[in-house]
């Protein structure tokens, strides 16, 4: 296994909300990968995880499982780990209007530093880290006490714990907080998170490497290498618009015009762009726990995320060409946008309506078979042929990213929506609107460049270059 697809590997088994750990960073940080942990220490740790899962109601239990995680685990030393009245006075944030005071459970501080590197708050076994701690007038998370009180201490990291979960959280003012959570039971299931966990947060990562390799060095240099993700995604989406346009066209091609009568090319771009832009506002809602991904009748009927996996399974056993002869991806499709806008009011299922633009079925009706005028509610769809294959395309195009790798080639790696923030989504979608669709007055060829340097050129224009000669044509090519 190469290096790059070793670190997407632990990368996909941890649950990340936010920006976090670019694959450069990653490559540059940990060139052989992450290290392997000794067998013995793995045993004990396994150990006691079984005590604490047997027992951990017990308080004592419970504090004596956290402090083997922070003390043999992660070996920080007694001396940098400070608790109780050893806690500096500064490092307490008052939260007036819920009557609320937020101190940390342990603070990770070398002995000759005034700034504590890490903030550390532990809770019962029973309090989940993303609701409301139980019976507290302010009714936030972990979480989002953890993000408060590093805002108002100034310390950029903090972990937080119920034993189980152990959620790290990089949270400075004025720039987005990452919430990256291990889970203690899949340290033994899945050796390679227990080897992240202590890469990340052990003490060599606070204690024994130059400032610039130290967690909070590599997230910054992180967040500075998700504009190139950011890039990245809005070629790939820009990409699967082309593919849906031609893939529009070869049906209208099929019924001698009459699909796209009437349809300009300025609103057969933006629909597929709005199809697109749907797409990742359900892919997002879907990671971010916002619909109801994992209710079975969803999950087989309208989740989005299950329909890449069902497409791309039957693509590995049978061939991506069978797909091309299937067509009930897009209905799915339709059906999903359908659900968002109007909701479902059923009782197996329910879901509300959330309506807005993006997903009104009656913007762009000919993408469901319908005349224009026709209303969602009472006119019949008769949904496009539009193959399996290019929705399984369209659907890799957001999933999967092409990153680059240093010093080797393009690697593939799923991307993930909860670590995409507003801004950039909001950033792939304007980049989008700088392009139409242009109706090509004969045979053209796209010429292949750099993301920003593509062009299409008529076939005759091409061969009136060839007529010029060779240099000619190798001056075209360098300017594409």
């Amino acid at each position: 296994m190469s290096i790059a697809r070793h670190h997407n590997e632990w990368l996909s088994l941890l649950e990340v909300s936010g920006p976090f750990l670019s694959l450069p960073v990653l490559m540059r940080v940990f060139p052989q990968g992450l290290e392997e942990q000794d067998s013995e220490a793995r045993k004990n740790l396994r150990i006691a995880h079984d005590e604490w899962e047997a027992h951990g109601r017990d308080p004592a239990i419970h504090t004596a499982w956290f402090e083997f995680v922070l003390g043999t685990a992660l070996e920080f030393p007694e001396n940098t780990l400070l608790s109780g009245q050893a806690i500096p006075p500064g490092l307490v944030v008052r939260v007036p209007e819920h009557n609320e005071i937020l101190r940390p459970s342990w603070v990770l501080k070398a002995p000759e530093e005034a700034q504590p590197r890490l903030l550390f708050s532990a809770y019962p076994p029973e309090q989940s880290m993303d609701r409301a701690v139980l019976g507290m007038a302010w009714k936030a998370s972990p979480a989002t006490r953890m993000m408060t009180l590093l805002h108002g201490t100034g310390v950029p990291l903090g972990l937080v714990t119920n034993g189980e979960q152990w959620m790290l959280v990089a949270a400075q003012r004025g720039e987005a907080t990452s919430f990256v959570s291990w889970y203690a039971s899949l340290w033994s299931e899945e050796p390679l998170t227990l080897r992240a966990f202590r890469a990340l947060l052990g003490v060599r990562r606070f204690f024994g490497v130059p400032v610039n390799e130290m967690l909070t060095a590599l997230l910054a240099e992180s967040l500075h290498n998700q504009q190139e993700v950011t890039d990245q995604l809005g070629f790939q989406v820009r990409k699967a618009v082309e593919v849906l346009i031609q893939a529009l066209d070869r049906i209208d091609i099929d019924r001698q015009g009459r699909l796209l009568q009437g349809v300009s090319e300025k609103d057969l771009y933006e629909s597929s762009l709005a199809v697109m832009m749907r797409l990742v506002f359900l892919f997002t809602a879907e990671e971010r726990g916002l619909l109801l991904l994992g209710d079975p009748l969803f999950d087989r009927h309208y989740a989005i995320s299950t329909l890449r996996e069902l497409l791309r399974e039957a693509a590995d056993s049978h061939g991506e060409e069978i797909l091309e002869r299937r067509h009930d991806a897009w209905s799915r499709l339709l059906a999903a946008f359908r659900a968002i806008y109007g909701g479902i009011e059923h009782e197996s299922l329910r879901l509300p309506a959330y309506g807005g633009s993006l997903f009104d079925p009656d913007r762009f009706p000919f993408l469901e078979g319908r005349p224009r005028g026709t209303s969602w509610k009472s006119s019949p769809a008769f949904p496009l042929p539009v193959n399996n294959r290019t929705v399984l395309h369209l659907l890799e195009a957001l999933q999967l990213l092409r990153v680059r790798v240093p010093g080797g080639p393009a690697e593939t790696r799923r991307l993930s929506f909860r670590a995409l923030d507003i801004e950039q989504i909001g950033h792939v979608y304007e980049g989008l609107l700088d392009h139409t669709a242009v109706r090509a007055a004969g045979a053209t060829l796209g010429l292949a460049g750099s993301k920003d340097s593509e062009r299409e050129m008529s076939l005759a224009a091409l061969e009136t270059k060839a007529h010029e000669g060779e240099d000619a044509l190798v001056e075209l090519s360098a300017r594409v």
